[in-house]
């Protein structure tokens, strides 16, 4: 059955984006509610329902939670929509707004990669005046669209990804000799390398992991863990994300360690709640999770209460970390 099929634009967007923007509704259901409008925004070809949902997204961004906003920027990025556009340059120029979620916003634009973004990143990226998460992060989304409107990136090769979203940068190009974990390893501590090269090393490393039973991943997983002690904030948070994507036990003790550290910034410690959340059949990652419930970080305990719901999804065998536009009604 088409998907226009299903329930009119209006009446499913509606009652998803009456769930997101409602500062009522729990938080894990209003992330459920946004995973659902992601997929409507993303679908391709687009449908009735694709500038409703990128719209009934973008409305979230009136909450003042830091959390649900970044995560809202993230999934306007990964619509491959023009539409999504002045939403997420609103929002990277706003200088009132959390800096985690400005960041999400540069991040999302590079993941677009549209040309006209180019001008205001490269001014962010330029400014002595912002933080280094927003000018490294402008930084590598500048790269991230100049690669994707090049020559030399029509001739590479890349190794088909078993994940399906848009990354803040490829992994490496197959090339008649691969590279070995300890290569990629190399590139991705080495801090006198342009970030988006090491982050090219970071998903390589990622695709090497991926699916868990590969023989490389585990010590995939460990070279990534060894990131966890770099300088850069942001370089942390996004070793954090790749590891709620993975899935990999061999992440727990990392990302335990770096949720554990009061010292560590909240952009990354809340990356860490979640992606342990994924993780949540794990024996132990649930008690760990919990004993943070409280903490002193709102972006931290934010995550938390996801983190748990999405290692309640992990335990309960539902097929999708969402909620069904039927069952959508807020309080049913």
């Amino acid at each position: 059955m088409a998907t226009e099929n299903i329930d009119s634009p209006d009446t499913t967007v509606q009652t998803l984006r009456t769930v997101l923007t409602s500062e009522n509704e729990p938080l894990a259901r209003r992330f459920r509610a946004l995973f659902s409008l992601k997929y409507l925004a993303c679908l391709q070809p687009p449908t009735v329902k694709t500038l409703p949902a990128i719209q009934a997204i973008a409305a979230g961004f009136s909450s003042p939670s830091a959390l649900l906003k970044h995560e809202l920027a993230y999934c306007l990025g990964q619509t491959r929509n023009t539409d999504s556009l002045p939403f997420l340059l609103d929002v990277v120029k706003d200088t009132q707004e959390d800096t985690m979620c400005r960041h999400e916003a540069a991040e999302a634009l590079g993941a677009l990669g549209y040309e006209s973004s180019l001008e205001v990143l490269k001014q962010l990226r330029d400014d002595k005046n912002e933080s280094d998460v927003i000018r490294e992060t402008c930084d590598i989304a500048v790269d991230r669209i100049l690669w994707e409107q090049s020559e030399a990136r029509k001739a590479e090769k890349l190794k088909p990804s078993d994940f399906t979203s848009i990354d803040p940068a490829p992994p490496m190009p197959l090339s008649a000799k691969e590279p070995s974990i300890l290569e990629l390893e190399r590139a991705l501590l080495d801090t006198s390398l342009p970030l988006f090269e090491r982050y090219r090393a970071m998903f390589g490393l990622r695709d090497l992991a991926s699916p868990p039973d590969l023989p490389t991943a585990k010590d995939a997983v460990e070279s990534l863990a060894k990131g966890m002690k770099d300088p850069s904030a942001l370089f942390r948070h996004e070793i954090a994300f790749v590891f709620g994507q993975l899935c990999h036990p061999a992440s727990v003790p990392s990302l335990t360690e770096t949720l554990s550290d009061l010292n560590e910034a909240g952009m990354v410690r809340h990356e860490a709640a979640e992606a342990l959340g994924s993780l949540g059949d794990v024996e132990g990652v649930e008690d760990t999770l919990k004993k943070f419930l409280n903490d002193s970080e709102k972006v931290v305990r934010d995550s938390i209460i996801v983190a748990l719901d999405m290692a309640e999804y992990e335990k309960s065998g539902e097929i999708e970390y969402a909620i069904v536009p039927d069952s959508a009604v807020p309080g049913a």
